[in-house]
C-alpha cells in the first residue's frame, strides 16, 4: 500500500483533485510505472482518508452527481515526505518474469530458444523506442528521471539477451 499511497499523495501534493481526476492521470501518465486500477486507487483514497492524510470535500456542480474533492493535509505532507524518503533510499530486487524461463532453459533444444530469446530482444527494443517517444515533462525532472530509468533497464536487458543469444550460437556451433 505504501507505493500506492506514495502515488496518490504525490498527486495531492500540487492540487486538490475528484477520483476522476487522479484516476485518468494514472491511466495516462503512470501506467510505466504502476498498474494501479481504479478501484484499488479509490479504497486507498479512502484509507488515506481514514488515517487523517488527506481530506475530502463534496461539489456539486451543476446537474452533475456530487463528486468527492480530495486535498492532502498538513499530516499527509509529512506522510508522503516519509513515504518518498524510504522509496528513494529503498534498494529493491527486482524480479523479472522472464527470469523462470532462463532458470529451465536446459529442457528445450537450442533451435527453439535462441529465436525464442530473439523474439524477447526485438520486444525489448521495440519498448525502448516507445518510451523513447514520452514527451519530457519541461516543469519538474522527475518524470523524466522515472522514464529515463526504464529505459537505461530495458537496455540492460537488451544487451544481456545479444550477449546470451551470442554464446547460444557459439555453443551450437
Amino acid at each position: 500500500m505504501e507505493q500506492r499511497s506514495l502515488i496518490l499523495l504525490g498527486l495531492l501534493m500540487s492540487q486538490s483533485q475528484h477520483g476522476y481526476q487522479i484516476n485518468d492521470f494514472i491511466e495516462r501518465n503512470l501506467s510505466t510505472v504502476t498498474d494501479m486500477k481504479k478501484p484499488t486507487a479509490y479504497a486507498t483514497l479512502d484509507k488515506l482518508n481514514q488515517n487523517g492524510y488527506i481530506d475530502i470535500q463534496f461539489e456539486q456542480e451543476g446537474n452533475r452527481p456530487t463528486r468527492k474533492v480530495y486535498s492532502i493535509n498538513e499530516n499527509g505532507k509529512q506522510y508522503f515526505y516519509k513515504l518518498l524518503l524510504n522509496n528513494l533510499s529503498s534498494a529493491e530486487s527486482v524480479n523479472y518474469q522472464g527470469d523462470i524461463g532462463l532458470m529451465f532453459i536446459d529442457f528445450l533444444p537450442l533451435e527453439k530458444t535462441i529465436p525464442a530469446l530473439q523474439d524477447r530482444l526485438n520486444k525489448n527494443k521495440n519498448l525502448i523506442e516507445i518510451f523513447k517517444q514520452t514527451p519530457a515533462h519541461g516543469i519538474r525532472s522527475g518524470v523524466n528521471l522515472a522514464v529515463e530509468h526504464k529505459i537505461t533497464m530495458l537496455e540492460a536487458e537488451v544487451r544481456f539477451l545479444a550477449k546470451t543469444i551470442n554464446i547460444l550460437i557459439q555453443e551450437s556451433e
